[in-house]
């Protein structure tokens, strides 16, 4: 009965899954299989596609809808490098937005990468992305 209880109570623990940066967080694994789709398609759009307003869109959404988002350091950095991009008009679509306002965008999006994942595999690539926009975009006052 003992061995029972402790193999629900790991199962019950596993439908809660806990990873990324932040594991003391609760993750609803709905969103987290949304999210984890959009993310798979930005990718797609930012790596094969070069459609950086595409990556952006899907970004954003993640951002709006899912804040805590497991793979939150990978969604921001590709937000940021694809504006960035964007910015230089690099990609096969043309920039909605002026370049001042792309290149800002990036800076934020990079910044908080830095930031709120230093231990992130994506730091050391946004810290490089953000040497041409005057480094991490210092705390607001």
């Amino acid at each position: 009965m003992l061995v029972l209880f402790c193999v629900a109570g790991k199962t019950t623990h596993a439908q809660n899954v806990k990873n990324g940066p932040d594991a003391s967080v609760l993750r609803d694994p709905a969103l987290e299989a949304e999210s984890k789709h959009n993310l798979e398609v930005a990718r797609h759009y930012f790596k094969l596609k070069k459609a950086y307003r595409a990556a952006i869109a899907r970004c954003e959404e993640i951002i709006a809808g899912n804040p805590t988002y497991s793979r939150m350091d990978e969604v921001l950095y590709i937000a940021g490098a694809s504006s960035l991009r964007l910015s230089e008009n690099r990609g096969k679509q043309a920039p909605a937005i002026s370049a001042d306002k792309l290149r800002d965008d990036a800076r934020d999006y990079l910044s908080r990468v830095v930031k709120e994942f230093p231990e992130s595999e994506f730091r050391a690539r946004a810290e490089s992305e953000l040497s041409p926009l005057g480094g991490v975009k210092p705390k607001e006052k």
